[in-house]
């Protein structure tokens, strides 16, 4: 890789990050605090909830981040990492059916009828089928994703639109939640020919936090839905794939499979050898018939410890080091009238931080993710003045609080939270009470 090409790569792999981190000292202990509606207060309950479980047929094991679509509109969510889900349907819709879809597996379709008070149990079956025909040379691996990148504009919307997503972020002190932060935010996502950056405008957050479990350190994440929304490999492919950084992967097929009883290639991927820099290993999901890449999983190369370390760490005590483990991305596209967008992105990050004159070390993991839950057409390309836009450099945890109130999201869909969030909100809200 030149010079030049060095540098653009890393001008654009410090937002990808997500996750540039400050650690540093608190000055003082301030456990929980309130929760802060920042958009309008929500209207009497105009919308049904529906409960379910996905699980494999055979192994019962639980579909993490399975995609339940409401039929004929772009309302939908994703089941969270023990496989459930909340769906909330406006009460006009309450006759529509679910179709609930995940990567390798038969679609299921569901009557919104069929549901009752309790979590349903929905078994998907597996759906593997070698493909009969192809539309590339299948010895070309590299000739795929350079079709993929020239029909982005064919494959892709093409329209203004303003999506609603939920946004959660947490960090995990070994097995322990120290930080959770939620958001519902409205994405103005541009045309995916467009140059022009999607811009996110914040509706309603709110967090917790747990310092005492930080060893007198704060660590916070930078970026917030920014980061999750710039994984969007197709809007933004100066990330992986652009006609220069191409050539410095190695690509190979793995075993296809199908998502939405379409056929799919899979496309492996990884640096080449003499490339020094830290770059990206995954698998490409591609649709065998419109060359539309349906879904991306990738990996960043944490070998290097002190490269990974520069690109991660805005900010750290002098008698600490601090190096990113692993760093994996993941993103999800759905299909609508023949137009694939952005659907759901999620971030996961382990750092170790080895101290000076300590036995013992402290390893934190944090996760984002991103679903969108509905969206329109932005006919009118209505857009945000420069002070309403979320900056990328905002740190969620800074900008809302508490989780007091069981209610607060409304009708927003959002992604369940998992038993081990249940319980660390469980522990806050007790001692809320305490301190009143």
């Amino acid at each position: 890789m030149n010079q030049k090409n060095i540098f653009n790569y890393k001008k654009h792999l410090i937002p990808l990050l997500f996750a540039v981190l400050t650690i540093g000292f608190s000055t003082k202990v301030q456990a929980f605090s309130y929760f802060q509606d920042l958009g309008t207060q929500d209207n009497p309950i105009n919308y049904n909830e529906y409960k379910g479980l996905v699980i494999d047929d055979n192994s019962n094991r639980p579909l993490v981040s399975a995609t339940v679509s409401v039929n004929g509109t772009n309302i939908s969510t994703v089941t969270n990492d023990e496989g459930k889900f909340l769906l909330k349907v406006p009460k006009n819709l309450s006759d529509s059916d679910v179709t609930v879809s995940y990567l390798g597996y038969r679609d299921k379709v569901i009557g919104l009828s069929k549901f009752g008070d309790n979590v349903m149990k929905i078994k998907l079956a597996l759906s593997v089928t070698e493909l009969s025909e192809v539309n590339i040379d299948p010895k070309d691996p590299e000739a795929l994703i350079r079709a993929v990148m020239k029909k982005k504009g064919t494959n892709y919307l093409s329209d203004n639109t303003i999506m609603t997503a939920f946004y959660r972020e947490t960090i995990k002190k070994r097995r322990s939640y120290v930080s959770l932060s939620e958001a519902v935010v409205d994405v103005y996502k541009n045309p995916y020919l467009s140059s022009k950056t999607d811009i996110i405008k914040l509706y309603k957050a709110r967090k917790s936090a747990d310092y005492k479990k930080l060893d007198t350190l704060t660590v916070k994440l930078q970026g917030g839905p920014t980061s999750t929304l710039y994984i969007d490999v197709m809007k933004n492919p100066e990330i992986l794939f652009t006609d220069n950084l191409i050539e410095t992967y190695q690509f190979s097929f793995g075993k296809s499979t199908k998502i939405n009883d379409r056929h799919i290639y899979v496309l492996n991927f990884k640096q080449r050898p003499y490339i020094e820099e830290p770059m990206y290993y995954g698998k490409l999901f591609i649709d065998s018939e419109t060359l539309a890449m349906t879904k991306a999983i990738f990996s960043l190369n944490t070998e290097n410890k002190e490269e990974v370390s520069k690109m991660f760490v805005r900010k750290k005590p002098r008698n600490a080091k601090v190096y990113p483990t692993e760093a994996t991305y993941n993103i999800d596209y759905r299909e609508k009238d023949g137009k694939w967008y952005y659907g759901y992105g999620r971030i996961d990050l382990t750092i170790k931080i080895n101290w000076k004159k300590k036995l013992f070390n402290s390893v934190y993991k944090l996760n984002v993710e991103m679903a969108i839950t509905d969206w329109k057409k932005n006919l009118d390309k209505e857009t945000l003045k420069p002070k309403d836009r979320l900056k990328s450099s905002v740190v969620i945890a800074d900008e809302a609080s508490g989780f007091s109130d069981p209610r607060f999201w409304g009708e927003y869909n959002v992604i369940e939270p998992e038993k081990s969030i249940e319980s660390a909100i469980r522990k806050i809200q007790k001692q809320l009470r305490k301190l009143n």
